[in-house]
């Protein structure tokens, strides 16, 4: 017969063997998450910072359910962000992927994502901006706000209502500090100057991230990632060709490039010159035909 002493260390045995096998289930399930975010992150060309806090970020929140299931104190950190880079430079992309990830490791509930700019924020009488930005992070409970050209906020001087809508969103982040996260994104040197006017915003965003401009060789790469995504190849002549014009179009001073931006709309409209001379030629029948993209095209 089995006593009652060796009946209790039995259990003891096979709870220990249990806790183990959930700590392994733990373990294997976050780090499929992780590996499952590194693909989507590998779809970024560039923007190595973002990759490198995605990787903190898991791991923070990985330790800290680990240090929970040992009854060890949990540490609660603040994840509003601030992007700053020129347009196309993979800001809102990241942002997206961001709440998607969150999600996923359940730091965040819904994980969507919701985009807004000053007019989503900024009413045109008083008291009016308090509600339209309480209304707007109600909506982004769960998920991410993502607010783009931030500093128009501050644009319209003291008596703008633009800085009601900011001190709304400061007193939300501290009121429902876990249930979203507030991204702020724009131009640096705007969002600079926007940070050094609010004295109290930089330390309430501790992840500030810089999305720099992408070097001509990032640019191709997006760029037949795109032909790639919609099915098309380009020619030797049309790749040269696209090449040369993306050298000549980023080196010039008289506007702003947009970077990831221009590349998708260069494209675009490379497909649609594409269709007109497909059909033109009578070629709608030739495989080759419908997937190769010429110089004639660009």
């Amino acid at each position: 017969m089995i006593s009652s002493q060796q009946g209790r260390s039995r259990i003891r045995v096979r709870l220990k063997e249990k806790e183990k096998r959930e700590t392994a289930t733990l373990e294997t399930d976050h780090h499929y998450l992780l590996q499952k975010a590194e693909k989507e992150l590998e779809k970024l060309i560039g923007v190595e910072n973002v990759k490198t806090m995605v990787r903190e970020i898991y791991a923070w929140i990985h330790i800290n359910r680990c240090r929970e299931k040992h009854q060890l104190k949990t540490v609660e950190q603040s994840m509003h962000m601030i992007f700053k880079g020129s347009p196309g430079t993979g800001k809102t992309t990241a942002a997206r992927l961001l709440g998607r990830l969150f999600k996923d490791l359940g730091f965040l509930q819904k994980g969507h994502f919701i985009e807004a700019e000053r007019a989503d924020l900024v009413g045109e009488y008083i008291g009016q901006t308090a509600q339209k930005t309480r209304e707007l992070v109600q909506k982004a409970s769960g998920g991410i706000l993502f607010i783009d050209e931030a500093y128009a906020l501050a644009r319209g001087g003291e008596k703008d209502f633009g800085k009601e809508a900011v001190d709304t969103l400061v007193k939300a982040m501290e009121d429902h500090k876990q249930s979203f996260i507030l991204i702020l994104a724009g131009y640096s040197r705007e969002m600079d100057a926007f940070l050094d006017l609010n004295p109290g915003l930089p330390s309430r965003f501790p992840l500030q991230l810089e999305f720099p401009d992408f070097s001509v060789q990032q640019l191709m790469r997006i760029a037949e990632h795109l032909l790639v995504e919609r099915e098309y190849i380009w020619t030797e002549r049309a790749k040269t060709k696209f090449e040369q014009t993306l050298q000549q179009r980023k080196s010039s001073v008289r506007e702003p490039f947009s970077n990831g931006r221009y590349i998708r709309n260069t494209i675009e409209q490379a497909i649609r010159q594409h269709a007109v001379r497909t059909m033109r030629e009578h070629n709608e029948h030739d495989v080759d035909a419908l997937k190769t993209l010429s110089d004639r095209d660009f």
